[in-house]
Order: structure tokens, then sequence, then C-alpha cells
């Protein structure tokens, strides 16, 4: 699947949003506005308005509105999924093992000033709870009260 989105010719009102690919006028009343600007000006949208033509045009775009915001779903999952990806491409991914000494941080339970250490441990890690998260031990044997998520963790190597 390609994450490259076109949504080919975008017209001066049109101001899609670049998950859905459509403005958000658009998907709730199945038709594009017109700026007051652009009718005060003869532009070719208020050249070529009618009464008949323009009931005729918003009654065919009301019928496809439904289309519309199922093309737009289709187009929001397909730039969440790309964005998922382009997250988990950047994510170095971390695991421990039993045994393992690690330091946690400092700031998740209380602030910490700007001389205090960011880091403290070591700790070993003494259970894996599920992927990612971790039961610790301090070094005297004290097991730490709470499980801890590896994105607070940091490997201590001798």
């Amino acid at each position: 699947m390609s994450c490259q989105v076109n949504y080919g010719h975008i017209e001066p009102l049109h101001t899609p949003r670049s998950s859905t690919g459509e403005s958000p006028f658009n998907l709730a009343y199945g038709a594009e506005a017109v700026a007051p600007t652009k009718i005060g000006e003869q532009s070719w949208q208020v050249k070529q308005y009618t009464s008949s033509g323009n009931d005729q045009a918003l009654r065919i775009s009301l019928d496809l509105v439904d289309e519309l915001r199922d093309e737009a779903s289709i187009r929001a999952e397909r730039y969440r999924v790309c964005m998922t990806k382009a997250y988990n491409d950047r994510v170095k991914p971390r695991s421990f093992q039993v045994g393992d000494l690690v330091l946690r941080k400092s700031d998740i339970l209380k602030s910490v000033g700007k001389l205090d250490p960011k880091w403290k441990g070591p700790y070993k890690v003494i259970e894996i709870v599920k992927m990612g998260t971790y039961r610790l031990q301090h070094s005297d044997g004290r097991i730490l009260f709470r499980p801890w998520n590896v994105a607070n963790l940091k490997k201590v190597y001798a």
C-alpha cells in the first residue's frame, strides 16, 4: 500500500484535510461553500449560477454525499495506517530479560529539580509482567511496589 495521497485537482475554495481529502463543510453539507468575497467579484462560480441549476446540482450532490463520506472514511483509515507505520518505523524496540540491571526515570512519581539525577537505580528485573512491562527489585532485595513500562527504563551496561 502506498502512503502517498493524491487528491487530484483542488479548487480554490476546496480546503481538504490531509486525512480525509475533503473539506469539513463538504462532508457535512454535501456541497462546497462559496466565500462572500467570491460573490462580490464576478467569478466563474457566480456567473454560472442559476437557481434551477443550483437546486439540481445540490440534489445530485446530496445523493452522492454518503459515497463521499465513505470515501473520506477510507482515506482517513489509510492515513491512520500510514501514520502508525511511520511512527513504528522510528521506534527502537527495547526489551529486558529477567536478571538484567536497569535504571528507571526519576521524574515519574514526582518532579525532580534541575540538579537532581534524572535516573535512579540500578534495579534488577525480576519478572516480565507482559510485553514491555517489568517488575523491578532494589539491590538490597526490596521489590518496587508497581510494574514499570519499558519507556521509563534503560539498561545498565557494566
